[in-house]
């Protein structure tokens, strides 16, 4: 298994599972490495302008995501997928190379989220 870093073409997944029970999509490559990423985790971090601005510092804090569901997942060209959230949401575009970074770094960037929603008083309810 080879790291993939910043810069080379991220893999495209082989499979992409959406479990509705359980909120989850399950991201599978070629390589064996397999990343279950919750509903809620991906549209807190949806690369849309709504929820990322239009430079730094801009980012908009999602709060009352916890019970979000993911309604459709439509293919972008073959790089990326779009999918359409219960609350409405449906700007953002996931690249391959974006979904492979929010795997990599699940429990970094959730904690960053967790951190956010304490800092400003919010809930994920």
């Amino acid at each position: 298994m080879s790291a993939w870093t910043a810069g080379d073409a991220a893999p495209e997944p082989t499979g992409l599972t959406l479990h509705q029970k359980s909120r989850v999509l399950e991201i599978a490559y070629a390589d064996g490495r397999t990343f279950r990423l919750p509903y809620e985790f991906l549209r807190v971090y949806s690369p849309s302008a709504e929820v990322r601005g239009h430079g730094p510092g801009q980012e908009v804090l999602q709060v009352g995501k916890r019970g979000v569901e993911i309604r459709s997942l439509d293919p972008v060209g073959s790089y990326a997928v779009q999918p359409t959230f219960t609350d409405g949401h449906a700007t953002g575009i996931y690249s391959w190379e974006y979904l492979l970074y929010l795997g990599e770094n699940r429990e970094r960037l959730w904690a960053e989220y967790l951190d956010s929603l304490a800092k400003a008083g919010a809930s994920r309810d």
